[in-house]
């Protein structure tokens, strides 16, 4: 948190090991993406220049212990992800593909040769990864999936299908593509490098324009039968990777809320308006009230299941609670810093139609606001209703 935006003393909450990888990742926001980041969205740029000093500051993968991994905390990958998404949703975005996606399904289900092959040059930067979960037709509903893997009789996998909304496909150098076989879901490690395997960005968008998506096409990709996650079967795979980048954003939402909020402030101690700053008004007032009471909650909520993940009793319905919440009250908040800042806030000078535009992806990826509604709803009444 920042003086202006702590109400509550959240930092005293904070170990100073905590603190000090913040401010580490705040300086490196500060210095490496603010400056650069309205070019970078307006051209559509995703700057890869940038993926080896957050190997070095240990972002990759970071709650991962061993093969050069940082081996951090959850409450320290979070604060990592509040202060990358305060520079831009699709910064925190490559870091949450590439580390709780890519690396962690490799982490979590792999075998030990494909955890050497890999997470090494992951944690690096030297490798990226991305995740090959939704499809055209299977966003919400992945167990509707329609890519299907076979295997022959020399023993090797046959993997045909399609791929949507997928993360750094188009610059990985490894895919963990999901698919359906005879035996139910499993886990592929596919180098794209693979024949058959093509990775196509998605252009023209109007949300993380400084990111990566691509819809990927598999046709006859072969595999050795090494190539599967060997720990793994069915949805509980992809859905334990899923629950670590949901994660992420609980913290992350708030480091785009925080940015925004902290641009209307500023905006508005300095901005004049019939004599006096917008600031002195009483309506301009009560919106930066309203914003920061739901940065230190929304904050404070993720800190809370942060310190629950780490000693392990954090519950899947938790994290809906903190998606769902933390992403629907960040988008309202840029929205109003937005609207605080009348015309100037739609150029690219201010940040936070920018965030707001970001968090219409990231409040649908992982889950939207429906599907995490229904968890809870689950949860509470003990009556499921996704269909």
């Amino acid at each position: 948190m920042t003086e202006s935006s702590d109400l509550i003393g959240i930092d005293t909450l904070l170990s100073s090991e905590e603190l000090a990888l913040r401010d580490r990742v705040r300086t490196f926001v500060d210095a490496e993406i603010k400056p650069n980041i309205a070019n970078w969205y307006e051209d559509a740029v995703f700057p890869l220049e940038i993926v080896p000093e957050m190997g070095k500051l240990g972002l990759l993968g970071m709650h991962i212990s061993g093969y050069g991994c940082a081996g951090r905390s959850s409450v320290e990958y979070g604060l990592a992800a509040l202060e990358l998404e305060a520079g831009d949703s699709g910064l925190r975005t490559f870091v949450s593909v590439q580390g709780s996606l890519a690396m962690s399904a490799i982490s979590k289900h792999g075998s030990e040769e494909q955890k050497q092959e890999w997470l090494p040059r992951m944690a690096t930067g030297e490798a990226i990864g991305c995740f090959g979960l939704t499809e055209p037709t299977a966003g919400s509903d992945p167990g509707s999936m329609q890519t299907f893997a076979r295997q022959d009789a020399s023993g090797d996998w046959v993997i045909n299908g399609a791929k949507r909304w997928i993360g750094l496909a188009s610059v990985a150098k490894v895919a963990i593509i999901w698919a359906m076989t005879d035996d139910g879901v499993r886990g592929f490690v596919v180098p794209t490098d693979t024949a058959g395997f093509v990775a196509t960005p998605i252009n023209q968008k109007l949300s993380m324009r400084a990111s990566i998506q691509c819809d990927i096409s598999l046709d006859d990709v072969r595999l050795p039968a090494t190539a599967v996650l060997p720990n793994v079967k069915g949805l509980r795979g992809p859905f334990s990777c899923l629950n670590e980048a949901r994660y992420g954003i609980i913290w992350g939402a708030m480091g785009a809320a925080r940015d925004s909020y902290l641009t209307a402030l500023s905006y508005s101690q300095e901005r004049l308006q019939f004599g006096k700053p917008l600031a002195g008004y009483q309506l301009t007032q009560e919106k930066l009230v309203n914003m920061a009471l739901e940065i230190n909650k929304g904050t404070l909520l993720a800190l809370h299941l942060g310190r629950l993940k780490d000693a392990g009793t954090l519950q899947p319905h938790q994290i809906s609670v903190g998606k769902l919440n933390n992403c629907r009250e960040a988008i309202a908040i840029c929205r109003d810093a937005r609207a605080m800042l009348g015309g100037n806030g739609v150029t690219l000078d201010y940040s936070p139609l920018r965030h707001a535009n970001n968090l219409e992806s990231v409040r649908t990826y992982e889950g939207t606001d429906e599907v995490h509604t229904l968890i809870l709803g689950n949860h509470i009444t003990g009556v499921p209703a996704f269909r």
